[in-house]
């Protein structure tokens, strides 16, 4: 048997908001030319969404095309401010995945577009740790069926998954997987096969749960 923990990004392995926030509504000033300023919250409220998603969420009354133009423009200003200014590890998180490198393939999968999760492996000093990753805006898939994806491409016969949202929870079942809610991250579920407060709870759970 072959297994595996799959993990969501946004609120499961790090926490970027602050400087996504500052990259978006710093673009959305000096490039777009708005007068939208976004806040934490709301920044937190978008976590686990797709880019389109979101961007009907920030700016309702604009055009689906133009106000997903605005989003490929934010994301590119964070990738680039992410360059020079690392977001947050949770704490022990190092030390955890490298455990759980030593007896399961590691994976990660998000909602996210191109090259973001590429930043996060670029600053957590153990990328090596993790086999696969794939998220929406490479396939144009949800979430669920990019955890199949990976789960089938990789031969996996037994999997987690880590998440921080409902949607996260949505996406485990669609793929038929078991579902560890990381309730330290943005988000609450209506049901899990197990819930951590941190993610150094996640070895003894999958030891059980795998």
């Amino acid at each position: 048997m072959k297994k595996a923990i799959l993990f969501d990004l946004d609120g499961t392995l790090w926490d970027s908001s602050p400087q996504v926030l500052a990259a978006w509504n710093q673009c959305i000033k000096e490039e777009l030319h708005r007068q939208e300023q976004f806040t934490l919250a709301q920044m937190h409220s978008y976590m686990g969404r797709t880019i389109g998603q979101i961007a009907a969420m920030m700016f309702p009354n604009v055009p689906e095309v133009v106000r997903c133009g605005y989003l490929d423009r934010c994301t590119k200003a964070e990738y680039a401010y992410l360059k020079h200014h690392a977001a947050t590890l949770y704490p022990q998180s190092e030390a955890v995945i490298r455990s759980l490198a030593e007896q399961y393939t590691l994976g990660i999968v998000s909602n996210c577009l191109e090259g973001y999760i590429p930043c996060y492996l670029a600053q957590c000093g153990f990328a090596e740790c993790f086999s696969d990753f794939e998220c929406a805006g490479h396939t144009g898939k949800p979430k669920g069926e990019n955890i199949r994806l990976v789960v089938e491409r990789n031969h996996i016969t037994d999997c987690i998954y880590v998440g921080d949202t409902q949607g996260d929870a949505d996406a485990a079942a669609f793929a038929g997987v078991k579902f560890v809610h990381a309730a330290y991250g943005f988000g609450t579920v209506t049901a899990c096969d197990a819930a951590i407060s941190t993610i150094t709870e996640l070895p003894a759970v999958a030891a059980k749960r795998l």
